[in-house]
């Protein structure tokens, strides 16, 4: 296996925070609300990561 890439590294965090934030809002605070907020995060985490991920496709794109 070789070395993480910024990109892996974007990855990992990406993955994490999101399991992160919907385990807590399933297992410690089961609630509506705070799984809905929970869904928003998770939400707002994938959009962050696809702009950085097709910004880095278009700087890394031969057009």
């Amino acid at each position: 296996m070789g070395a993480l890439t910024v990109s892996g590294y974007r990855n990992a965090a990406a993955v994490v925070a999101v399991a992160a934030t919907l385990a807590t809002a399933y297992l410690l605070f089961p609630h509506p609300l705070v799984r809905y907020g929970a869904w928003l995060v998770a939400f707002a985490v994938w959009m962050a990561w696809f702009v950085a991920a097709a910004r880095d496709w278009i700087a890394d794109a031969d057009f």
